[in-house]
C-alpha cells in the first residue's frame, strides 16, 4: 500500500512518510516534532470527516489522551498506535493528567507508612476561588478546618504558596496559628509564628520595579497595580473583554522593555500579567526544600496556575504534582481535580491516610 504524506508539512518536508502502523493518512494526525512519539499526535476529526469510525470511547478506556479531550467523539480504528507512542513521552515530564483523574491511592500508601510528609499548596485558584477584589478571596468553606486537622495530626509540613505578598495569605486564611506561607512565588517566606526571612533586593532591579510602577499609573492604571517585594503585576479579573484588551496592551506597552532591559521575568497569569525577579519561581523554591528533605519523605505539590507549572516539572518523579482546576488544560501534573468538591476530598484522604480524624 502507498504510504501517504503528512497535510500538515510544508512541501519541502513532505519527503517523510507516515510510520509503518498508520495504513492511512488522516488530517487529524499532526506533526509534534518529537522524535519519542514518532511525530504524531491526535487531534479533533473534522464534523465532515469521511473516515470509517471504530469504536466508541469508554470510561475505562486504555487511550486516556483522548477519553479526557474528547470523551464524546468516535475515533479511528488506527488512532492508538500512535497514541500509545505519545505516552511514552512521560519520561519528558509531560503530563500524565490528560484524563480526568483522582486515583492517587499509589501515592497514598507512601504516606501511609511515612514518619513525615510535606504537602505544598497554592492559594489563589486552588484553594481559594478567584475573587475580582483580591483582599476578599478567602478559602472554600471547611477548607481552614481541614487544613488545621493536617496540620496537627497528620505530622505534615503544610506550606501555602501565593504569588501574592507572603503576609496578605494569612488574614484571608484566617487560621491561628496558620500554616508556613511563602510569597511572591516563593521568595518572601514566613514561618507558623508570623517571623519571616529577609529577601535581599539588588539596587538595580529595585529601580526597575520603581520604573514599572511609575509608568504603570502614567497609563492610568494605577488602580490595577499590585506592588510586591519582588516583582509588579497587573490585574484584570472581572473587566470586559473590550476593556482587558486595553490593559493588556498598555501593560505589555510599559513592562515588555524594561524586562528585555534588565534581565527580569515577564509572565501572564490568571487574569493578569507580572513583572518579577528570576529568583521568584516556585520550581526553585521547591527544588531548594527537596534538597533539604530525606528522600523517603513524601512531597505533594497541589496548584492552579502556569506559575505553578516550574514546581510541577520539578517535582515529577519525585512526589505528587496536582492541577486544580475547574476545566481540563494541559499541564505537567500528573493529576487533574475539579474544586471544590475533589480537592475537598483529596484533603480528607490525606487525614484518612494519616489516621487523623475527619
Amino acid at each position: 500500500m502507498k504510504k501517504k504524506f503528512c497535510s500538515f508539512w510544508p512541501k519541502a518536508d513532505r519527503t517523510r512518510k507516515w510510520p509503518a502502523h498508520c495504513t492511512s493518512a488522516p488530517t487529524q494526525w499532526r506533526h509534534t516534532g518529537h522524535e519519542s512519539c514518532k511525530n504524531w499526535i491526535f487531534t479533533a476529526p473534522p464534523k465532515s470527516s469521511s473516515t470509517q469510525f471504530g469504536k466508541e470511547l469508554s470510561p475505562d478506556s486504555r487511550n486516556p489522551i483522548l477519553r479526557g479531550k474528547y470523551p464524546e467523539r468516535r475515533i479511528p480504528h488506527y488512532a492508538s498506535p500512535p497514541t500509545y507512542c505519545l505516552l511514552s513521552l512521560r519520561r519528558t515530564n509531560v503530563s500524565r493528567a490528560v484524563a480526568h483523574s483522582t486515583n492517587h491511592s499509589w501515592f497514598f500508601e507512601e504516606v501511609a507508612s511515612a514518619k513525615s510528609r510535606v504537602l505544598l499548596l497554592d492559594y489563589d485558584g486552588t484553594i481559594a476561588p478567584f475573587c475580582a477584589n483580591r483582599h476578599r478571596a478567602f478559602p472554600y468553606p471547611n477548607v481552614p478546618d481541614l487544613l488545621h486537622r493536617i496540620m496537627s495530626g497528620c505530622a505534615t509540613r503544610l506550606i501555602v504558596v501565593s504569588g501574592r505578598a507572603a503576609r496578605e495569605v494569612p488574614p484571608l486564611l484566617g487560621m491561628t496559628p496558620g500554616p508556613e506561607t511563602w510569597g511572591s512565588h516563593g521568595l518572601e517566606r514566613l514561618d507558623r509564628n508570623g517571623r519571616s526571612v529577609e529577601t535581599v533586593l539588588s539596587e538595580d532591579a529595585f529601580q526597575v520595579l520603581a520604573k514599572a510602577e511609575t509608568r504603570l499609573e502614567r497609563e492610568g492604571l494605577q488602580d490595577l497595580i499590585e506592588v510586591k517585594v519582588a516583582g509588579v503585576a497587573v490585574h484584570w479579573r472581572g473587566r470586559r473583554p473590550a476593556e482587558i484588551l486595553k490593559i493588556r496592551a498598555a501593560a505589555y506597552r510599559v513592562l515588555e522593555p524594561l524586562a528585555l532591559e534588565s534581565g527580569l521575568v515577564l509572565s501572564e497569569f490568571d487574569e493578569g500579567i507580572e513583572i518579577r525577579l528570576r529568583s521568584a519561581n516556585k520550581g526553585e523554591a521547591l527544588q531548594g526544600l527537596l534538597d533539604e528533605l530525606d528522600t523517603e519523605v513524601p512531597v505533594a505539590y497541589v496548584g492552579d496556575d502556569t506559575t505553578d507549572e516550574d514546581a510541577f516539572r520539578v517535582l515529577n518523579g519525585r512526589g505528587l504534582t496536582v492541577l486544580v482546576s475547574p476545566k481540563y488544560r494541559f499541564t505537567a501534573a500528573q493529576m487533574w481535580l475539579r474544586p471544590p468538591d475533589e480537592l475537598l476530598t483529596f484533603l480528607m484522604d490525606w487525614i484518612r491516610t494519616c489516621r487523623g480524624d475527619v
